[in-house]
């Protein structure tokens, strides 16, 4: 990845939006390019949180595993997107796992090096707040949807959430297989399938492959709150 393309994908990341032009110059510096194969680990669930990492191109998963081998994932990534950051800091082990979906191109940031500019740089503190306040908002909504809602306000929510993230009123793309989106929220692909048929039926959305037209915007926000899908 030649050095002009780590710095445009460490402009566009969110951690380090407002920064000057040297500032970027300096994480730039200190970021290592690292490649990953589709399905190959990035990180498991335990090891020493030594650095974080941020979407080049390509597409991560992070997710947990039960002692039965059940997976539930909590993110997905794609480019642009800091993951692996909390536990820098308290320089602890990672929480979770991280897989890379796709092949996929991971710029990592040694946490020392890293550290050592935040202590030359304050305003970079305020970017890594302001970024892991919103992650804490990110969990507590899927702690709520997981816990107190049913499947159908589930989905009714994220594509709401994907709307909103892809800047768009009528449709989302969903880059995510069908049984992704069932691990992400939490039930399985046959459960899924039928509340996206049951959803067509009662034109609230109408699937066309990736594309997903959100044809009641009322309807889904209707029940995204109220949580089951009329009989």
């Amino acid at each position: 990845m030649p050095m002009q393309t780590i710095r445009q994908i460490l402009s566009i990341t969110p951690l380090f939006k407002g920064l000057t032009p040297d500032q970027i110059d300096d994480i730039t510096n200190i970021a290592v390019e690292r490649k990953y194969r589709r399905g190959e680990s990035i990180f498991m669930e335990g090891d020493e949180a030594d650095g974080f990492y941020i979407v080049g191109d390509g597409q991560v998963k992070i997710f947990k595993t039960s002692l039965e081998g059940k997976e539930q994932i909590l993110h997905i990534y794609g480019p642009g997107k800091p993951f692996g950051e909390v536990p820098v800091f308290s320089g602890s082990q990672f929480p979770a796992n991280a897989l890379a979906l796709v092949a996929s191109r991971i710029l990592f940031l040694p946490r020392k090096a890293f550290v050592d500019l935040i202590s030359r740089h304050p305003s970079l503190s305020m970017n890594m707040l302001g970024e892991l306040s919103m992650r804490l908002r990110e969990f507590t909504v899927q702690i709520e949807n997981l816990s107190l809602k049913e499947v159908p306000s589930r989905l009714a929510s994220y594509l709401i959430y994907l709307a909103r993230e892809q800047g768009t009123d009528d449709r989302v793309t969903l880059d995510i297989s069908k049984g992704q989106l069932a691990s992400l929220l939490g039930t399985i692909p046959e459960t899924l399938s039928r509340i996206f048929a049951k959803m067509t039926t009662q034109a609230l959305i109408r699937v066309d492959g990736k594309q997903i037209h959100l044809l009641d915007a009322v309807g889904l926000e209707d029940l995204a709150a109220a949580g089951k899908l009329a009989e």
